[in-house]
């Protein structure tokens, strides 16, 4: 999918105070980023950042960290968020690469990884490329706590059963997964959709969802 450059996005991210400029530079330190000793939890892929905010609204006991790679995309989470005129302290946003998840944050510094309505990468030489492939499972073993887990919500049946197959290849171990969560009375409890979760489920199509620990 081409996305659409907006104009200015660089410049109104390096000058939003929502946003980590320099992650690297607090690997091993992101709680005193924070300012408290609260568990950290970060969505890969945050998109315009609906999940997120809401997670980090419902949750004040938990410091949230919203990660995005495309500029254009993550402005529009720094606006939807500047917009509300809401203080979040227990949120900030990212702009990188997910490869370098492991040059951002330490050794059991993550206490769960949310992982929404990836893209799906569909050809077979790009499989590596998945947030679910066992050489990103290899990168969240080394910064996830050792009770941490994964969350994996979409609603691409290939991607969710190549997610299943990985998982178990990567020795990790299926704490509870669904192939329909909204009919799912046990999964769904609790659950903080996505704008594309909203907009596929009341299209009628099937939620899928996992959750995983190593």
């Amino acid at each position: 999918m081409r996305l659409r450059n907006i104009p200015g996005s660089k410049e109104a991210i390096a000058q939003s105070v929502h946003v980590i400029q320099n992650p690297g530079e607090s690997k091993g330190n992101w709680k005193k980023v924070f300012g408290n000793q609260n568990p950290v939890r970060i969505e890969v892929g945050m998109g315009k950042g609906r999940f997120i905010m809401d997670m980090a609204r419902l949750n004040p006991e938990y410091n949230y960290i919203g990660i995005e790679m495309y500029d254009s995309v993550l402005l529009r989470a720094v606006q939807k968020l500047e917009q509300s005129d809401e203080n979040l302290p227990n949120l900030y946003f990212i702009r990188m690469d997910a490869r370098n998840l492991p040059e951002v944050f330490g050794k059991e510094e993550v206490d769960r990884i949310y992982l929404n309505f990836s893209d799906p990468w569909p050809k077979d030489r790009h499989a590596k490329r998945r947030l679910t492939s066992r050489q990103f499972l290899e990168r969240y073993d080394q910064i996830l706590t050792k009770e941490g887990q994964v969350e994996f919500k979409t609603d691409n049946r290939p991607l969710f059963e190549f997610s299943l197959e990985e998982i178990q290849a990567a020795g990790w171990k299926l704490l509870a997964h669904t192939f329909d969560l909204h009919h799912d009375e046990d999964m769904i409890k609790g659950n903080v959709m996505t704008e594309y979760e909203e907009k596929f489920s009341s299209a009628g199509n099937p939620i899928h969802k996992l959750i995983a620990v190593r």
